[in-house]
């Protein structure tokens, strides 16, 4: 029994646990009030973490370990933990619902700290508070751990009605939400035709994912005999990043499905007639997945700490300390993350992954630390790895690495290594790595 079924087979057997469990944290609206102390803070110093993806899930695990003198609190609208990175295998039957879904409350009971189901609905910086649906929550440290927002604005303007209906029928899939669903079910029903799928412009999340997406459709649609094209609309000049094993792949395992467009970003969108209009030509379609442009998350807005450019505008990311992740005006407050602004003038923005967010909330969790004992703060430089896989039959992926020092002229620099090489093999290192920051998050 080779390792992907192994791994499968327990990941089926944890999921009627799974159920169990997740409903222990579940809140009851009607018995607060969002005027009311959710939380009354006792004798220790108190961190709060917003938003439990990779990120948030790491800064509450490693606290424990790192801070075990402050009380620490994870509050998260989602009752189950949804993971993003490996999804895209999901959509097409490769892994199983159960190798996405984990438990807060079982991992929140394993490392020591508190979970609460709740909708955040604003931060006050000056009382150091944050409001919530059941009442508020003060803190000593903030961490926002909250992704992204999805943005149909900059094609759409304020046309509500337009945004509302492209997000229903042609969501992208790119937060933890029932939109994986409806996507899988797009993808399983289609009969033929034409699927158009934009790319957000950079930086974005996941960089190399939207191909890999493409990738395990194509591949779905063949195996299926599915008369099928799909046509991706692509706003940089070139496939970036792992662009020679994403061509090789398209070339020599999709030709007859996939067409890649570069330099086409989108000038106009008409969701109702199903016509594209980019920079590099107009496309009709009978389908879609519409990317729309990345932002920081809501909370980070709400925070105010999103950064402006020279001339006054937003530049729509965090902006934070580019090692520490804190407010320059706020230093206990914390930005990890998708939703994390520019941190060097060599490549601008870390990637926008899942082992980014698992990276900093490590660093972050000795920060605050440090900050707890009235300790400087000592740099610890992250990394980024991602692996995607390209073909079923047989299972092979490729794969791309970041890594980061601090240059000569004091800003980071960063190198990255393509392995464009398909080949099971990689698949097999996917897997172990998923397993690892699993494990190392929730202690599945």
């Amino acid at each position: 029994m080779n390792t992907a079924r192994r791994t499968l087979i327990k990941g089926a057997a944890a999921l009627g646990a799974l159920s169990a469990a997740s409903t222990v944290a579940i809140a009851q609206p009607f018995l607060f009030s969002p005027t009311t102390e959710l939380m009354p803070k006792g004798k220790k110093r108190r961190v709060v973490v917003l938003g439990g993806g990779w990120g948030g899930l790491s800064t509450a695990r490693h606290l424990r370990d790192t801070a075990p003198e402050l009380e620490v609190v994870l509050l998260e609208k989602n009752p189950l933990f949804w993971s993003c990175p490996l999804s895209n295998k999901w959509l097409v039957d490769v892994v199983d619902t159960a190798f996405l879904v984990h438990s807060y409350p079982a991992a929140a009971k394993r490392f020591g700290y508190t979970y609460v189901q709740t909708e955040i609905t604003d931060i006050d910086r000056d009382k150091k508070r944050v409001h919530t649906a059941q009442g508020y929550v003060d803190y000593d440290w903030l961490v926002v751990s909250a992704g992204i927002r999805v943005s149909y604005e900059p094609w759409f303007g304020n046309d509500r009605q337009a945004i509302a209906y492209t997000n229903t029928h042609y969501s992208s899939a790119y937060v933890p939400s029932a939109e994986h669903l409806s996507l899988k079910q797009k993808i399983q029903a289609f009969k033929g035709g034409t699927i158009v799928m934009t790319l957000p412009p950079p930086p974005h999340r996941c960089p190399p994912s939207p191909y890999e997406r493409a990738c395990l459709m194509a591949n779905h649609f063949q195996k299926h005999k599915i008369p099928a094209k799909i046509v991706i609309l692509d706003p940089k000049p070139r496939i970036a990043p792992i662009g020679g094993g994403y061509r090789l792949a398209f070339d020599d395992l999709y030709d007859d499905i996939i067409t890649h467009v570069p330099n086409a970003g989108v000038r106009e969108l008409d969701p109702y007639n199903k016509v594209i209009k980019t920079a590099a030509g107009d496309f009709k379609f009978d389908d879609a997945i519409f990317m729309g442009h990345h932002q920081a998350a809501d909370l980070v807005w709400k925070l105010g700490a999103v950064g402006k450019t020279a001339d006054g505008k937003p530049t729509n990311w965090a902006a934070v300390h580019p090692e520490f992740y804190n407010m320059k005006d706020d230093p206990q407050v914390f930005v990890i993350g998708d939703s994390v602004g520019a941190v060097s003038p060599q490549f601008g923005h870390y990637p926008k992954s899942g082992h980014v967010a698992n990276r900093m909330g490590h660093s972050v969790a000795g920060y605050i630390a440090q900050q707890s004992k009235g300790q400087p703060l000592t740099p610890r430089i992250i990394d980024n790895l991602c692996f995607m896989l390209v073909n079923t039959e047989p299972l092979e992926a490729i794969s791309v690495k970041f890594e980061y020092k601090m240059g000569l002229e004091g800003h980071l620099v960063q190198t990255l290594t393509d392995d464009n090489d398909r080949r099971q093999a990689l698949w097999q290192e996917d897997l172990l790595w998923y397993g690892t920051k699993i494990a190392d998050m929730v202690g599945s």
